[in-house]
């Protein structure tokens, strides 16, 4: 199959903190390029981007939106990415089939630093990216601070292509740094060129300079230029810009208003101009010559829409697609491009173009798909852990049944979800990424699938042991007509060492309790051990089998373990029973800005501080290693994000149990005893 590669396609990913303003961007991007013909207002709940209810409810992305759109001969296909950090492994997975990133921040310095994780991504990802500065009709800070605090959070070195011209402080226009050309602003049209201001020459010309500076850091022939004063003309600026910014190198910045439609063309003029053709990034991955076969794509996304059921989102990194093929050994169900709601169907699609493919039953995100056979698997995003937790109960117990096929389909489309049947609690327990994460998977449960939850805080898996010793005799009998029941049995109780679990033993001697009935003996302890005098768990704890009796004719294994349980009932409550609880081990990484901040949260909540550290291959932050009582972890993360402008995050794994203080084991029994 010969492939001509669509170098005209372009899809470019919108990304950034939440409330900086990118679906608004892409409502001006589809109406300055005609995709629509009058932008809609997320107040309005009428845009492109943000179309699901659970969106519009909140005014906030929740899931990758896609429109496409066609400008000067270019085919576009934008990807509106959720801002909010409890939705940040839908834009992660989306990202690495992205062939450039537009990262949509506002004009103030407090607020730079929210970037710093999605720089780090891009970057150890190598995806090109630019950034627009959005909002500067409300810009707190002066464009030469933002762009410096910009600089301090980029491992990469920005290079501006505009300088804004301002009167009083109001943004009228730019100044293009490649053409030094100056364009005033009118809302809905193109700029105007005018003349160069007088009192701006200056800035002009040093922040020009700085950006050829930067550029010629990267091209030997344009240093040459610039040591023999030699200037250099537009197209080899342009090159050089194109080449240095697919390669990753640089990050180009852009200014606007997008609500107005300011800065947009030149943002679309500079994604024509200078976003690397699709085989660039598939080169990367290793894939994507012009005719190479078999072709290879990546899911993106997942959705299950009411219409047309599931609908996988992938990027063609190699081959071309077409209608009716098979991938994965699955016939697709049909090709769409999609804008918001709309989809359009299609024929075939090239290496770099972002399409949706109906009813791959099989596909996950993140699968790797091929029309043959032993393909390796193209890299995937690591799943975020997850950091908050909700017990969830359907209203209607009838319910119950549909519960696990619906969170199943949830997981699909969300891959940051986990849940489980926990052994201990038997919750059902929803993990995720935050609260909001979880309240808008139950509105999806409720509208999609007419699931309304009924939700608490899960119930911590305390443990309890014992720290005495003790010799405790049980003897079961009982006779009704025919053959009784008798088993009797002295168990020697004893503490273990915490993490040795439990062991049975025995010790008979001249056959008192018969080889055959001792299995009983066991199985009946272990049955007390589910819940011992404190009401949980035990755990620790070693028993021996070591005198008993039996009769010849009543004895069975069945008498035998409920001897067993009645010896395990009176002797345990007088081995002094301790309630322990999971401590976890947990690693906080956060800007060090905030370290001293995390160490006191920790502190706050009974955590144990092993270390800090500088996080590794992250510039200017720390990793704080602690032991934290699950009990504490419950809301950790709410505040841990409230005290690290939302970008501090954890890894935690079980580590230990502990005995829980005297004071809390109190408060936590009475509750038990209350339920």
């Amino acid at each position: 199959m010969t492939q001509k590669v669509p170098s005209r396609a372009r899809n470019v990913a919108l990304v950034g903190p939440y409330s900086s303003g990118k679906t608004t961007l892409l409502e001006s991007l589809l109406a300055v390029t005609g995709a629509i013909a009058r932008k809609g207002r997320i107040a309005e709940g009428n845009t492109v981007g943000d179309s699901s209810p659970e969106a519009r409810a909140r005014q906030m992305s929740l899931e990758i939106s896609v429109a496409s759109a066609t400008y000067h001969e270019t085919d576009f296909t934008f990807l509106d990415c959720p801002g909010s950090i409890e939705f940040s492994q839908e834009t992660a997975n989306l990202l690495v089939g992205a062939g450039a990133a537009v990262v949509v921040c506002e004009a103030s310095v407090d607020k730079v630093l929210t970037l710093s994780p999605l720089f780090k991504f891009l970057d150890d990802w190598e995806i090109p990216h630019l950034i627009f500065i959005n909002k500067l009709d409300r810009a707190k800070d002066d464009f030469t601070n933002v762009l410096q605090a910009l600089k301090a959070v980029s491992s990469r070195p920005l290079v501006p292509q505009q300088y804004p011209i301002r009167q009083e402080r109001e943004l009228v226009g730019y100044i293009d740094l490649i053409d030094e050309q100056a364009y005033h602003y009118h809302p809905g049209s193109p700029a105007d060129p005018v003349p160069l201001p007088e009192a701006l020459q200056l800035e002009e010309r040093l922040t020009r300079e700085e950006m050829l500076e930067t550029l010629a850091d990267f091209d030997d022939e344009l240093l040459e230029e610039l040591l023999e004063d030699i200037a250099p003309d537009q197209a080899e600026i342009r090159r050089d810009l194109k080449k240095s910014l697919g390669a990753d190198s640089i990050v180009p910045v852009f200014f606007g208003i997008a609500e107005q439609d300011y800065g947009v063309r030149p943002l679309l003029e500079a994604l024509i101009a200078e976003a690397p053709d699709p085989s660039v990034t598939a080169a990367r991955r290793g894939l994507g010559t012009v005719a190479a076969e078999p072709v290879i794509a990546q899911v993106l996304k997942t959705y299950y829409t009411p219409q047309g059921g599931k609908l996988s989102l992938a990027r063609i990194w190699q081959g071309e697609l077409i209608d009716n093929m098979t991938l994965n050994g699955e016939r697709l169900g049909g090709l769409y491009r999609l804008t918001g709601q709309q989809q359009q169907p299609v024929q075939r699609a090239g290496v770099g173009e972002i399409v949706a493919i109906a009813r791959l039953h099989n596909a996950q995100t993140g699968d790797t798909l091929s029309s043959e056979d032993h393909v390796p698997d193209l890299p995937r995003v690591e799943r975020l852990d997850p950091v908050y937790a909700l017990a969830i109960a359907p209203e209607k117990r009838q319910d119950e049944v549909k519960l696990s096929g619906a969170l199943n389909k949830l997981l699909e489309e969300d891959p940051a979800l986990v849940w489980e049947q926990h052994g201990d609690t038997r919750e059902v327990v929803l993990w995720g990424q935050g609260e909001i994460h979880l309240q808008v998977t139950l509105d999806r449960l409720r509208r999609k699938y007419n699931l309304p939850m009924v939700t608490h805080l899960p119930q911590i898996p305390y443990k309890e042991t014992i720290r005495k010793t003790t010799n405790s005799h049980g003897r079961y009998k009982h006779q009704s007509g025919g053959h009784g029941a008798f088993g009797d049995v002295y168990l020697d109780i004893r503490p273990l060492e915490r993490g040795e679990g439990f062991q049975f033993s025995q010790s008979i001697v001249g056959g008192v309790v018969p080889k055959q009935y001792i299995p009983g003996v066991e199985t009946g302890v272990r049955e007390y051990l589910v819940r011992g005098p404190l009401g949980f768990p035990v755990v620790d704890v070693g028993v021996n089998l070591s005198n008993g009796s039996y009769h010849s004719v009543d004895s069975s294994e069945q008498a035998f373990r409920q001897a067993a349980r009645i010896a395990m009932t009176e002797g345990m409550p007088q081995c002094q029973p301790v309630l322990l609880e999971p401590v976890l081990q947990i690693k906080v990484a956060a800007p060090s800005e905030f370290t001293a901040k995390v160490l006191q949260l920790l502190s706050g909540r009974r955590g144990q501080i092993l270390n800090y550290e500088a996080l590794s291959g992250w510039q200017n932050w720390d990793e704080v290693t602690a032991h934290l009582p699950q009990a504490e972890m419950q809301d950790f993360i709410v505040e841990l994000r409230s005290l690290t402008l939302g970008v501090g995050f954890f890894h935690w794994q079980p580590d230990h149990l502990s005995p829980v203080p005297d004071k809390l084991a109190n408060a936590v029994l009475a509750r038990t005893s209350e339920a």
